[in-house]
């Protein structure tokens, strides 16, 4: 089998990259890491790429990078090309999710996105009203029609811990009050008995494994690994088994939405 570097500059990234995993799934043990080191260097500029929202945030851009590539070397061993997916839609939150790590193992205060931030606000502005109309919590779908906000970001705003911005208690954030004055709502997120509730619905359909995932990932804050450890499965498995999941409750969400 040729496994040679390649040489035509001109190939697509992603071309170059479906061309590899095809090499790489009928290859044999010696060649494999051959093939494995050219995907990686292949996208290296697009591991880069997809950590630059995380840039300003007090990680020099050195280790930044560095995050970026293990995120990368993971996501080229932990992908299935037989599946069928596009490695770009695979990779991005593998990466952005071992950023997120560096994060929390460096014990940095956890805050949402400002989007995410206004849309919590607003959710909980609206659920007592909605909560009384309806007679039942509201679905995402009838919050996001009341509030005239994207169905996938009251979603994201719903189960979201957040992205990562290093802060002193007594710093000011965008010339906003102190952290330390709103480290309660800026700790939890978004109040969880209340997504919980919010979230009734879609996770009434789940089977009780099933259910446990989601909540010890969104409501309890529990990393991969430690859901693993409980359900007695990889760290790998359930990075799948939360992909698969999310499809699903956005696709319900979706036909409720329609």
């Amino acid at each position: 089998m040729n496994t040679a570097p390649i040489t035509d500059v001109h190939e697509h990234r992603s071309d170059a990259t479906t061309r590899l995993f095809t090499l790489l799934a009928q290859a044999g043990p010696s060649e494999r890491r051959d093939i494995e080191e050219q995907i990686i260097h292949r996208n290296m500029k697009m591991a880069v790429d997809a950590t630059r929202r995380f840039r300003g945030r007090g990680i020099p851009d050195d280790d930044l990078q560095q995050v970026a590539y293990v995120g990368l070397v993971k996501a080229v061993r932990g992908f299935d090309a037989e599946r069928g997916h596009d490695f770009l839609s695979y990779a991005v939150p593998t990466i952005r999710g071992e950023v997120r790590r560096h994060f929390r193992d460096l014990g940095w205060t956890v805050r949402p996105p400002r989007p995410v931030q206004e849309a919590q606000t607003k959710i909980i502005g609206c659920q007592g009203d909605l909560l009384q109309q309806l007679g039942r919590a509201p679905r995402p779908s009838e919050i996001a029609a009341h509030l005239g906000l994207d169905l996938e970001l009251v979603v994201e705003a719903l189960g979201a811990n957040g992205c990562f911005a290093p802060a002193s208690l007594d710093a000011h954030d965008d010339g906003e009050q102190p952290i330390g004055a709103r480290l309660e709502y800026t700790d939890t997120g978004f109040d969880r008995a209340e997504a919980r509730a919010v979230l009734a619905p879609l996770l009434a359909r789940l089977s009780p494994r099933e259910r446990t995932i989601v909540e010890m990932r969104f409501f309890r804050g529990c990393t991969q690994a430690q859901i693993g450890e409980e359900i007695g499965v990889t760290q790998m498995q359930v990075s799948r088994l939360l992909a698969r999941l999310m499809a699903r409750m956005r696709d319900e969400i979706s036909l409720e939405a329609a």
